[in-house]
């Protein structure tokens, strides 16, 4: 092989291969690269004489994939999804003063906004936006993202904010009208469920069982927002499981009450991940939000 930079075959070739094995149809990357099937055909035959290795298997009908033509198209997407988000980064820069930072309803009004708040009095000359969003949008999308869940499985940069006990809460009004002492006496008083069943929140049924029971819970009041479930609790309609990350401010205030004594380590994270790296505001806004506890 040529000696080239990076030890490269040509690019050109590599891009024909890809798109014939992503399609597996030299007549459909053909049309995707407004080329003909013959220079598709020419650029992989090209490659696999350079790799000396055979990439397709061609048949009367059309072409299928080798185990080695496989293996070099995963490698392929892999490095071209790490050139496409480099330069989705770059793109980004016209904005150099701004920084976008997703998260969800709850997080937002619960915990990042009144952190934001601070922030903004030391840096005030950074503009930060607030992408809020329930549902699984791509957060690669938004210079930094915050995120429950396991972070031991995070391969991107990230820094882990909290790590939340849960409880449970309601209003001191209800507190004073259901005094209980034991988890199981819960199973009588009204529940308010949240069903977000693709977030990984722990649920009602999850909490007793950590503390030992397994009896039937009350149903009575399911929403599918955990800032709405908290007013609802302030509202005296039943208790709420409380994330002491997120509900502090609520409990100090007054506003919430502990029902029970008895709390579960959440087996999740709350964490913000960097996704523009190239941004020295959004590694600013990054750094402060992790020392930010």
């Amino acid at each position: 092989m040529p000696n080239r930079p990076y030890d490269l075959p040509p690019l050109s070739s590599l891009i024909s291969f890809e798109a014939a094995a992503r399609h597996v149809s030299f007549k459909t990357a053909a049309e995707e690269l407004n080329v003909t099937p013959a220079a598709i055909s020419h650029q992989v035959k090209a490659l696999e004489n350079e790799l000396q290795c055979g990439l397709f298997v061609r048949h009367h009908r059309g072409v299928e994939l080798t185990e080695s033509g496989a293996y070099l198209l995963v490698s392929l997407q892999r490095s071209l999804e790490g050139i496409s988000e480099a330069l989705g980064q770059l793109r980004r820069q016209y904005d150099k003063k701004g920084v976008t930072i997703r998260s969800t309803t709850a997080v937002s009004s619960l915990w990042l906004t009144p952190r934001l708040a601070q922030f903004w009095k030391q840096h005030g000359h950074v503009s930060v936006t607030q992408v809020v969003t329930d549902l699984g949008v791509d957060s690669s999308k938004c210079d930094l993202s915050i995120h429950y869940g396991d972070s031991s499985r995070e391969t991107g940069i990230f820094k882990t904010l909290f790590h939340d006990n849960i409880m449970a809460l309601c209003s001191p009004r209800f507190a004073e009208q259901n005094p209980i002492e034991r988890v199981d006496e819960i199973a009588g008083l009204p529940l308010i469920h949240l069903d977000a069943p693709d977030t990984g929140w722990t649920d009602w049924r999850a909490w007793t069982q950590k503390l030992g029971y397994d009896g039937p819970l009350n149903s009575a009041h399911r929403v599918n927002n955990y800032t709405i479930a908290l007013q609802a609790a302030q509202d005296d309609m039943g208790a709420v499981l409380g994330w002491e990350g997120l509900t502090s401010e609520l409990v100090a205030s007054g506003k919430l009450v502990k029902l029970l004594p008895q709390t579960i380590s959440s087996q999740l994270d709350f964490y913000v991940k960097l996704h523009n790296t190239s941004s020295d505001r959004a590694k600013l806004v990054f750094k402060w939000l992790g020392e930010a506890i």
